[in-house]
């Protein structure tokens, strides 16, 4: 069974931070992961059989009450193809929409456009680069929830 875990920052959330710090700079070889944004950022932590197995976070853009961005989505290897990154996803959407969300934007990693496609995503702009890795910016509206 999976649990969740939110926080309000990084600090009561280490978990978050383990997982972030397993996919993204060791893994990944991204430098830049942890930012100003993370102590304002709500993290969730899903947990199976008493590990922390993924993570996310979300938070209001510039402020906004009905704009949200959901980013640092990660799930340990072990995990990954089982639906864990979907669940998380949906976790952060639906702490966005209790805090008053219409709309979520996100920046994916190019490689995991389809993925973020099949959960209702859809992409905009141009691919860029973070730090060595294209990127595509990516969105979704409430109003086109179908579940």
């Amino acid at each position: 069974m999976i649990t969740y875990k939110q926080t309000l920052g990084l600090d009561e959330n280490p978990e978050a931070k383990k997982i972030r710090q397993t996919v993204f700079v060791e893994e990944q070889g991204f430098q830049n992961e942890f930012d100003e944004i993370d102590p304002v950022a709500r993290h969730v932590v899903a947990w199976e059989d008493g590990r922390p197995i993924a993570t996310g976070r979300v938070f209001p853009k510039d402020g906004a009450k009905e704009t949200w961005i959901i980013g640092r989505v990660a799930v340990l290897p072990p995990y990954r193809g089982k639906g864990i990154g979907a669940l998380i996803v949906h976790q952060l959407e639906q702490v966005a929409l209790h805090c008053g969300a219409r709309e979520w934007t996100l920046s994916a990693q190019l490689r995991a456009k389809g993925f973020y496609e099949n959960l209702g995503y859809t992409a905009h702009g141009n691919v860029y680069q973070d730090e060595f890795c294209p990127h595509v910016a990516m969105c979704k509206r409430a109003d086109d929830e179908t579940d």
